[in-house]
């Protein structure tokens, strides 16, 4: 069965996050960007799931009744969890797209991987210099833009959402220079100091959630010490102060990027590239789909 078109109002889209249960905060982006989602009223439902926590994916799917259920993984890279696990374990064994009894599925690529997310990059690091230009806002010409991730040698695709906005920004030479840095691969993140040849830093955590990944791990190794920034979180205060002077760098740190409004329009385009494709199919003939419906959980 090929379709060339999908109305989104008889639709529902299903957010997907990691989700965790032992930080809250890793949720609360999924919410944010439903609950944007929801308002715009795009799709006949829009539901939060998650792979690590409730409400669970598999059976959020249970209770759908559209005829077409996008799912968007709110992930930073097209690692193992959104590239393998889920997919395999949802039963898009053949491809991204799966008919079930109750609906045609179609699991879409993570927002973090979309060329959209450079505007998103930028528009932090505009918005943290325009919101903190004490002593001046710094101009991006004296800047430069520092893009940190987790990444792993556990996973070669973990770190290149990360280098492929690098790539991209550069291009406009729109700062002084532009890095990515890691947390657990080189450069590391507490280079940025000596990696910096200007005065002026902005650094922008590629993450989807302001978790400790973001709130402390990354100030720490941007110089804040750790015992500050502990006091900060317990406090329920912002763990980095914009712009504060570490090895005679003036530092201005953002909020995580997956917790940006902007991101809800890159989660549209996901669903978007999809269900305008002209190889939108949910595969009736596709066996290995039909065989997965006994082994899902819907």
């Amino acid at each position: 069965m090929q379709v060339s078109h999908v109305d989104l109002a008889e639709a529902a889209l299903v957010l997907l996050g990691h989700g965790s249960t032992r930080n809250a905060e890793s949720a609360a982006p999924v919410y944010q960007h439903a609950t944007e989602l929801r308002a715009r009223k795009v799709f006949a439902e829009v539901r939060e799931a998650f792979w690590k926590q409730e409400p669970q994916v598999k059976p959020v799917l249970v209770t759908l009744t559209t005829p077409w259920v996008f799912i968007v993984p709110l992930f930073i890279s097209e690692g193992y969890f959104s590239n393998q696990l889920i997919p395999r374990e949802l039963g898009f064994v053949a491809g991204p797209k799966l008919e079930t009894q109750n609906a045609r599925l179609c699991y879409c690529k993570p927002v973090g991987t979309h060329d959209r997310m450079t505007g998103v990059v930028l528009g932090r690091a505009r918005d943290v210099a325009a919101q903190f230009p004490f002593p001046r806002p710094p101009t991006p010409a004296d800047t430069t833009l520092f893009i940190a991730g987790h990444g792993t040698d556990q996973d070669g695709n973990s770190r290149l959402a990360i280098d492929r906005q690098v790539e991209l920004i550069r291009a406009m030479n729109a700062y002084a220079a532009v890095h990515g840095v890691f947390l657990e691969e080189e450069p590391q993140i507490s280079e940025c100091h000596r990696l910096a040849r200007t005065k002026n830093l902005v650094v922008v955590p590629f993450f989807i959630s302001d978790g400790m990944h973001a709130r402390e791990d990354i100030p720490v190794l941007l110089g804040e010490p750790r015992r500050v920034v502990r006091q900060r979180l317990a406090q329920g205060v912002p763990t980095w102060h914009n712009p504060t002077e570490r090895n005679d760098k003036l530092i201005w740190y953002t909020p995580a990027i997956g917790t940006d409004p902007r991101v809800a329009d890159v989660i549209l385009e996901r669903v978007r590239e999809v269900a305008e494709s002209d190889q939108l199919s949910c595969n009736q003939d596709m066996k290995s789909g039909r065989e997965t419906k006994s082994d899902s959980a819907f």
